[in-house]
């Protein structure tokens, strides 16, 4: 097949002057580069297209693919993981991961933790802090846990979301609310084991391929997994295999609300457990990060003897068996 590649490639918006922070779910050309060259091995030619201008541009070529492998993360929006999708699905061309009303709902962890409660899935009590005096009616005990409701990558997650008094809330929040421009999540702080799952394929077709705990290591921020903490991983945090009953518990809850979102062809969940050790679903990526050695998903598979190349044939079997393409 003619595969086209979606991205925004990190160093492209870093030179238009956007922080590190700004760009952490951005991907490097190293990433793309492996991507192709797997896909490519799979026996597939690719375009690389790029972000979603470089998109718009090709399709007013009339440039089209057989199936477009979807990594861009977008820039603005609630939505903006549901752009590229959105896009392709007007041109009826075929991409990898969910679409754009699962992308959407993904990203805004309020919403999506209301679908997943709604269905049974255990999720901590939360609520939303639209303006700062929504704090004065926050009736949730302490300790709480606070992040921008709409990031990834840990981004806005410091030691100080971790909450131990009103006063400690609102200026947390007012920090969260100045600098995202977005509202906040607050929700109570689970004191147990964290996981991230690892699952390919859709609705009854989905599985679990592994889970990873994560540990902090002493000079890591401790009890949250902070940005710091992901962007200097390889230093502050050791991914452990593990098959024993909280993991095994993490799995469950974690493809429960897989397929409760909708989520299709690959990416994670991730899962921590309370003080009595019931798995809570804390919030799912359904773009998952695909550096095949600094990426979960990725360092997920290779802890479970599961090649790069291996799991983008994966997901690229998965999407063409939804789109009724021949591989």
């Amino acid at each position: 097949m003619h595969l086209g590649i979606t991205y925004d490639l990190r160093e492209e918006y870093l030179a238009l002057g956007y922080s590190l922070e700004a760009t952490a779910e951005f991907d490097s050309i190293e990433t793309i580069d492996a991507l192709d060259k797997s896909l490519v091995l799979l026996g597939h030619t690719t375009s690389r297209i790029g972000n979603i201008r470089s998109l718009v541009g090709e399709l007013a070529q009339g440039k089209t693919w057989d199936l477009v492998f979807n990594i861009s993360e977008g820039m603005y929006g609630f939505s903006r993981e549901a752009q590229i999708p959105a896009l392709l699905d007007a041109y009826a061309i075929p991409y990898t991961f969910s679409d754009p009303l699962t992308l959407t709902l993904a990203l805004h962890k309020g919403m999506a933790k209301r679908v997943v409660r709604d269905v049974g899935i255990p999720t901590a009590p939360f609520a939303i802090v639209n303006v700062l005096a929504d704090c004065d009616t926050l009736t949730l005990p302490y300790p709480l846990f606070a992040k921008p409701i709409a990031e990834g990558t840990g981004k806005g997650i410091t030691a100080a979301s971790r909450i131990s008094s009103c006063q400690d809330l609102k200026e947390t929040c007012s920090v969260l609310l100045a600098t995202y421009k977005q509202p906040v999540l607050v929700e109570t702080y689970l004191a147990g084991r964290e996981f991230t799952v690892g699952i390919t394929g859709y609705g009854a077709l989905s599985s679990v391929i592994g889970s990873m705990e994560i540990v902090m290591r002493d000079k890591a921020d401790q009890g949250v997994y902070t940005y710091r903490n992901k962007e200097f991983c390889e230093e502050l945090v050791d991914y452990r295999t593990t098959a024993d009953a909280d993991a095994q518990k993490a799995e469950a809850v974690a493809l429960a609300a897989w397929n409760a979102l909708g989520c299709r062809d690959a990416g994670r969940v991730d899962i921590r457990l309370d003080g009595t050790g019931v798995a809570h679903f804390i919030e799912v990526n359904p773009v998952a990060g695909m550096h095949p050695t600094h990426s979960d998903l990725p360092m997920i598979c290779s802890l479970n003897k599961i090649s790069y190349t291996e799991l983008i044939e994966r997901i690229i079997k998965s999407a063409a068996a939804r789109s009724a393409l021949c591989l």
